[in-house]
C-alpha cells in the first residue's frame, strides 16, 4: 500500500503504466477543461468494483467483531499462546511471553500515574521493545504516539510538544535526542532501553554482552544525562508485581496519534481510533487471508512498525493470523539483513519500491529459494514497473501493489492476492477495501465518472477521527458527508480498479501541459544503466517550469545525453527532462520514500541565491 510520510493528507503514491500514459493526460484534461456544472449526483462508479472481488472476499467487514485493539490482542495471545510471535537477533519471542511482558509494561505505566487517554511516545526501531511498549499502553488505556528514532531535536520537540506526551520509551541510542528536546514538553516520564535487554529471560548473557558491545566497543549510544530516565528491564520488574487495572476502551477512543511525516510543512498528528484500526486490520485480513493457510505464515518486516503501513499490516494482521514476525532492525545494512534472513524461509514480505530494489541488487537476495514465497506487498510511493518485472523474474512471484495513507489506518485499496491468477504488473493499486467507498472529484467539484480523472476522495470505517488539535486542517480535508480528499489524482476502470495518476502539488506544468512526475521516473527507471530515480519541476521563464531529473547510476559509464535519449524514445517531447543531475544517492524518509520536496527545495535555494 502507499501511505504518507509527509505532512499532507496523502501520499505520493502514483503509479500507472507507461503504455495508458497518453489516455491519462487526455482524461486529465478532460476533467480540467471539460463542463464546468456541479453534479451532486452519484457517479457511474460507485460500486463497481465488487464485481472483481475474489470470489471469497465479503463486500462488507463487520467493525463490531472487536470493540477495541486491546481485546484483538487478548483474543491472540490466548489463541496463539505457544507460537513464537517475534524474531530478532537470533532470539524469539512467543506470544504468551508478549502478554505477559505488555501486561507487566502496562501495570507499570498506571503505577507511575499514566491515564486512560494519555499520550504515551514510543521512539523505538524494530525490536521486541516495541510490540511489548505498543501492546503495553493499549492495555493502560493510553495512546500511542509513534516517533521515528532518527528524528531530530527539532522534529521530536514538535511532537512531544503538540501532542502533550508525558511519558516515552525510547532505544538509548536515541537518548540524547530526548535529552536535547526535552524542554518545553510536558514528559515526565522517560524509559530507556538497550538493543539487547528482552533477548532472553534469566541472566541473558547474550543480551548483556551485545549492549556492552554496542556502548564500549561500538560506540553507537552518545553519552546521555537523562538522570530520572527508568531502565525498561526495572519497568517490567516492578510491574510483574502489581496487578493491571482493567480498561475497557471503546470505538470511539483515540488509539494512536500517527504523526504524518512533516517534509511539506509542520506534521499533523491523525487521530486514528480504535475503530479504525479494527476496521482496517479486519478488511485486509478478510482480503488476504483467503491466499494464506492455516499453517504458521513468516513474514520478513524490513519496515519499521512505528510506521501506519508496517503497523497496521506486520505487527496486526499476521498477529491475528498467528504469525511469527521477522524483525529488522535496520534495513539500510543489506549485509546483515541477508545474515539475519540466511537461514530463515518467510511466507510473505512487505517493502517499499527502493527497497525491492535493494533486495534486487544483492547477490545473495537474487540467489535465495522462493518456494516458500506466497505474498510480496508493497506500499510507501509507487512500485516502478522495471522493479516489478525484476523481482517477479528473480521471485516468480508478484509484488502486490495497493494504496493507502496515514489518514486511513493507512489501507483504501488492495489488488487481488489470488497467485494462480495475477496479472502482469499494470501499474494499478487496486480494488477499493471492503466496507469502502472511492469517487474521484473533478475541478468543478463533481464526481468523475468511469474513464474520468480526478481527486481520489475516500469513505469508509477506517478514515480518521481528525487531526490532533487542528479542526481548521481536518475541515479542509474531511467534508460534511465523511469523504476525505486525499490530494492524490486518480481514475477507475469499467471493471473498479484505480490507477493513480500523480499528487496534485507534484505535478508538473510545461507550457500549459501537465506532466507527471511518476510516468517520467517510471520510463527512466526501466533504464538497464539506472539504480534509481525523482523527477521535479523547476521554475524557467519561458515555460512556467522544465523537468529536471536526478538519477543514481547502475552503471558509472551513464551519461545525461543517454538518459536524455532514451526518454525521448519513451515520451512526448515536453514531458522530455532538461536537466539531468547524477546523485550518488537521493533523500529518503526512513521507509524508503523518495523526498521529491526535499530535491525542489535545494532547486529553489540555488535559484534564490544565484
Amino acid at each position: 500500500m502507499t501511505q504518507p510520510t509527509q505532512a499532507s493528507p496523502s501520499p505520493a503514491a502514483a503509479n500507472q503504466a507507461t503504455g495508458a500514459a497518453h489516455a491519462d493526460e487526455a482524461a486529465v484534461s478532460q476533467a480540467t477543461h471539460g463542463a464546468t456544472e456541479r453534479s451532486d449526483q452519484a457517479p457511474n462508479t460507485d460500486g463497481i468494483w465488487y464485481a472483481s472481488y475474489p470470489a471469497d472476499v465479503p463486500h462488507e467487514i463487520d467493525v463490531d467483531k472487536y470493540e477495541s485493539v486491546v481485546q484483538f490482542f487478548d483474543e491472540c495471545i490466548a489463541q496463539f499462546r505457544e507460537r513464537v510471535a517475534y524474531v530478532s537477533v537470533g532470539a524469539s519471542m512467543t506470544y504468551g511471553e508478549l502478554g505477559r511482558k505488555a501486561t507487566a509494561f502496562a501495570a507499570y505505566l498506571q503505577g507511575i500515574g499514566v491515564k486512560p487517554g494519555e499520550r504515551v511516545a514510543i521512539m523505538l526501531p524494530n525490536t521486541f521493545q516495541y510490540p511489548v511498549s505498543l501492546f503495553g499502553v493499549l492495555k493502560a488505556g493510553s495512546v500511542v504516539v509513534n516517533v521515528n528514532p532518527l528524528y531530530t531535536v527539532r522534529e521530536l520537540a514538535h511532537q512531544l510538544k503538540d501532542s502533550g506526551a508525558q511519558t516515552i520509551i525510547v532505544f538509548e541510542n536515541f537518548a540524547k535526542t530526548v535529552q536535547d528536546a526535552l524542554p518545553g514538553t510536558k514528559v515526565q516520564n522517560v524509559i530507556v532501553t538497550g538493543l539487547g535487554d528482552l533477548l532472553a529471560d534469566g541472566l541473558n548473557l547474550k543480551g548483556r554482552l551485545l549492549n556492552f558491545m554496542l556502548r564500549h566497543v561500538k560506540k553507537m549510544v552518545p553519552a546521555y544525562d537523562l538522570p530520572n530516565a527508568v531502565p525498561l528491564l526495572e519497568a517490567l520488574a516492578i510491574g510483574y508485581t502489581r496487578p493491571l487495572a482493567l480498561v475497557r476502551p471503546t470505538h470511539h477512543d483515540i488509539a494512536f496519534l500517527q504523526y504524518t511525516g512533516g517534509t511539506t510543512g509542520v506534521a499533523k498528528g491523525a487521530m486514528l481510533t480504535h475503530r479504525n484500526i479494527i476496521a482496517n486490520l479486519l478488511q485486509a485480513k478478510a482480503w488476504a487471508e483467503g491466499q494464506l493457510s492455516g499453517e504458521v505464515e513468516t513474514v520478513l518486516t524490513p519496515l519499521p512498525l512505528y510506521h501506519i503501513y508496517s503497523l497496521t499490516v506486520n505487527a496486526l494482521i499476521f498477529m491475528g493470523l498467528g504469525g511469527r514476525n521477522i524483525l529488522i532492525a535496520n534495513p539500510r545494512d543489506m549485509k546483515r539483513v541477508m545474515m539475519i534472513i540466511r537461514h530463515e524461509k518467510f511466507t510473505g514480505m512487505t517493502a517499499v519500491n527502493t527497497l525491492y530494489n535493494a533486495f534486487l541488487e544483492n547477490e545473495e537476495f537474487r540467489k535465495r529459494d522462493f518456494s516458500n514465497l506466497k505474498l510480496a506487498m508493497a506500499g510507501g510511493m509507487a512500485t516502478q514497473r522495471s522493479v516489478a518485472e525484476r523481482f517477479k523474474a528473480v521471485t516468480g512471484k508478484p509484488i502486490i501493489e495497493g494504496y493507502g495513507l496515514t489518514e486511513c489506518s493507512p489501507i483504501v485499496s488492495m489488488n487481488p492476492v489470488d497467485i494462480s491468477n495475477l496479472r502482469d504488473f499494470e501499474g494499478s493499486i487496486g480494488l477499493p477495501a471492503p466496507s469502502t467507498q472511492v469517487r474521484f472529484r473533478k475541478d468543478d467539484g463533481s464526481w468523475a465518472n468511469i474513464g474520468e480523472a480526478g481527486e481520489l476522495c475516500v469513505k469508509g470505517p477506517q478514515v480518521m477521527k481528525g487531526y490532533w488539535n487542528r479542526p481548521e486542517e481536518t475541515a479542509k480535508v474531511i467534508d460534511d458527508e465523511g469523504w476525505l480528499a486525499t490530494g492524490d489524482i486518480g481514475v477507475m476502470d469499467s471493471r473498479g480498479f484505480i490507477r493513480l495518476i500523480d499528487r496534485k502539488k507534484d505535478m508538473i506544468l510545461v507550457s500549459g501541459f501537465n506532466v507527471y512526475p511518476n510516468e517520467i521516473e517510471d520510463v527512466i527507471a526501466a533504464h538497464p544503466d539506472v539504480r534509481e530515480v525523482a523527477a521535479i519541476g523547476v521554475p524557467d521563464d519561458a515555460q512556467g517550469e522544465r523537468v529536471k531529473v536526478f538519477v543514481v547510476k547502475r552503471n558509472p559509464s551513464l551519461t545525461a545525453e543517454q538518459v536524455i535519449a532514451h526518454c525521448r524514445k519513451n515520451l512526448t517531447g515536453y514531458k522530455v527532462p532538461k536537466v539531468v543531475e547524477f546523485r550518488d544517492e537521493l533523500p529518503q524518509t526512513n521507509v524508503g520514500k523518495i523526498l521529491r520536496r526535499a530535491l525542489r527545495d535545494e532547486e529553489l535555494a540555488k535559484q534564490k541565491t544565484a
